[in-house]
């Protein structure tokens, strides 16, 4: 019983650190989302608030990818938990639990949670940069080539 218990241990340590990056991930978002409007906002570019999307999908992405793998291991705790303590094997392969869309990184990429979150963030970012009369134009944070003109024409 005392190697059940240790094994369902292990797995609730990882599930506890996805759970903790998940988080974080969520709050890096924030503060780089917000970091991105200050920056703009210094050089008068806000209007390019739009290369706020960058970060959100990326870390949207990630967050996708914490959220799954915390749902295969409490699936494999479901597991070890129902097992006799003589079959314990301190595996820790989540493999047999991917399953269809729902299961899958996508699938849980797209959950009702993070998108909430991320696609608020998103409309926060669209409606910024359309708020203050900005097209999605790159020719405004990048600049512009310098020409000469010469007299030599």
């Amino acid at each position: 019983m005392e190697s059940k218990l240790k094994h369902l241990e292990l797995i609730q340590g990882v599930i506890n650190r996805l759970a903790s990056d998940s988080f974080r991930m969520k709050g890096w978002t924030v503060v780089l989302v917000a970091a991105v409007f200050v920056l703009l906002a210094r050089q008068d570019a806000f209007d390019a608030g739009y290369i706020a999307l960058l970060p959100i999908a990326a870390f949207w992405g990630l967050d996708g990818y914490f959220l799954w793998q915390q749902r295969l291991f409490r699936a494999h705790y479901d597991k070890v938990r129902a097992q006799p303590a003589e079959k314990i094997d301190f595996s820790m392969d989540v493999r047999a639990y991917k399953g269809p869309l729902r299961q899958s990184w996508l699938g849980t990429t797209f959950s009702d949670t993070l998108v909430f979150f991320y696609g608020a963030l998103l409309l926060f970012v669209l409606v910024a940069v359309f708020a203050v009369g900005g097209e999605l134009d790159p020719a405004a944070v990048l600049p512009a080539p310098h020409t000469s003109i010469s007299g030599n024409g």
